[in-house]
């Protein structure tokens, strides 16, 4: 029986990191002994709509629309192969959208969408989730 990542159990397929500071919509409450570090979600819809919402604030806040800029806050290199990480992104992005992977328009629900499941096949490995369960979370990120 193959294991189920952390991401996916916790419906946070983004991996974020719990912050008390963060009041995401649909998280979970903190509890050190389900998970110690990663916040955790009532539906994956709301795990992606908190990765959707991080990586546009990273975009407002920071000014970050490429690939590089934005996985190198997202995964940064003291704790991920970073290199690596972008160019699996990339690939996937050029894949989907058959266009070079430049600035991204995050307030384009295709653009959005095609980051958010390269970030999920990324840090799970898979993409269990059925196109529409994606879509929503996209969706309620745009909102």
């Amino acid at each position: 029986m193959p294991t189920i990542s952390r991401g996916i159990r916790s419906n946070n397929p983004g991996n974020i990191d719990y912050n008390k500071a963060n009041d995401w919509l649909g998280q979970l409450p903190f509890d050190p002994l389900i998970e110690s570090r990663f916040a955790r979600f009532d539906k994956p819809e709301n795990g992606i709509r908190a990765l959707g919402k991080l990586l546009r604030n990273y975009r407002a806040k920071y000014g970050l629309d490429t690939v590089k800029g934005l996985i190198s806050r997202w995964a940064p290199s003291n704790e991920n192969d970073t290199a690596a990480y972008v160019a699996a992104v990339e690939s996937r992005i050029v894949k989907a959208t058959c266009k070079p992977a430049g600035k991204l328009d995050l307030n384009s629900p295709v653009i959005l969408g095609c980051l958010v499941r390269a970030i999920i096949q990324h840090e799970n490995g898979s993409i269990p989730y059925p196109d529409a369960v994606i879509d929503e979370g996209v969706q309620r990120a745009l909102a």
